[in-house]
């Protein structure tokens, strides 16, 4: 019994299949090949090899096949790329479009802007609270769309009943209401995956500090929602820049980020032997200087008082004038 799966496989590849009969009567039908994959199981997967992903494991598999390319089978003369080399012209050519391998869902956002995959449940931007969206699920992560617009991905969880939140797509709500943010389970989850830093959490401090918990909590959501526009690295370039100079505004970080930013392409631009570029700001400079700085140079020629000048002796003349007159 075909599987659809199997179907919409071999339908797109173009593929006629026939099946070896059951059992000890199909056993020499493709023994070579039962051969090979019992060969690559014992010599790369004996022991068990550890990995800390499944990209890890499937890049380790990539540099097996290609050293096993150039290996012979037997006393045959030639290499297993040799052979392929021979019989590749002879193979139908592959689809322009790759084969969709992953599992299509169509899940309701819940009002905890989270949806239930399997045994597990992921989170997707607040706006979605009611909405249909369509998951593909993969073997190592998913993918979340709107419509036909990419909302979230995730890494997938492996074990049953876990749950993986995105603190992005809290934000919109934790900045209405800025109270819900030292507890919200996003918040902890950025943490442990190294997203929310030492540098946030000590810029936070400051802010709530100078500005309170509500407006300082707030101040740093505006400056996580900058991380939609500007790269992690520079974002936190900024914040320790905008720290050292007690500038506790989100104005001041996009500044000094978009400066980080700038200086590491003036350092790409100007190549290893570049001198100066690339250097942290260790002071905040704020945004009427930066455009005062920036602008082209000023040729024209200073302005002269004369005019004013000679309208007061004028003035002067004709009072001296009118005072004569009245004495006379």
């Amino acid at each position: 019994m075909e599987t659809d799966r199997w179907i919409a496989f071999r339908s797109h590849f173009g593929i006629e299949s026939f099946y070896c009969r059951p059992g000890i009567d199909g056993a020499h039908e493709k023994g070579g090949v039962e051969g090979q994959i019992g060969y690559f199981r014992r010599n790369h997967f004996t022991p068990v090899p550890e990995v800390a992903s499944l990209a890890e494991l499937n890049e380790m598999v990539e540099q097996w096949d290609l050293h096993d390319g150039r290996r012979r089978i037997g006393s045959r003369p030639r290499t297993i790329d040799e052979y392929f080399a021979v019989e590749q012209p002879l193979l139908m050519p592959l689809p322009e479009e790759p084969f969709e391998t992953g599992r299509v869902f169509t899940p309701r956002v819940d009002r905890y802007s989270q949806i239930a995959v399997r045994t597990n449940r992921y989170s997707v931007p607040v706006r979605l609270i009611g909405k249909r969206v369509r998951v593909v699920l993969h073997a190592s992560h998913l993918v979340v769309y709107d419509q036909n617009v990419e909302v979230a991905r995730h890494e997938r969880l492996i074990a049953k009943g876990g749950c993986r939140l995105e603190l992005d797509h809290y934000l919109e709500a934790l900045i209405r209401k800025p109270g819900a943010f030292p507890g919200a389970t996003a918040l902890e989850q950025a943490r442990s995956a190294g997203r929310f830093t030492p540098v946030h959490d000590a810029w936070w401090t400051q802010a709530q500090k100078l500005h309170g918990e509500r407006d300082g909590t707030r101040a740093l959501i505006e400056v996580l929602l900058l991380g939609r526009h500007i790269p992690h690295e520079y974002l936190v370039a900024g914040l320790a820049t905008a720290l050292r100079a007690g500038a506790l505004t989100a104005d001041a970080v996009a500044l000094e980020a978009r400066k980080a930013a700038q200086a590491d392409d003036e350092a790409a631009a100007l190549g290893p032997s570049g001198t100066g570029a690339g250097q942290p700001s260790g002071t905040v400079t704020f945004l009427h200087e930066w455009k005062l700085a920036h602008l082209p140079p000023d040729t024209r020629p200073l302005p002269s008082v004369t005019p004013y000048d000679q309208l007061l002796r004028r003035r002067r003349a004709d009072g001296g004038a009118h005072r004569e007159e009245e004495a006379q």
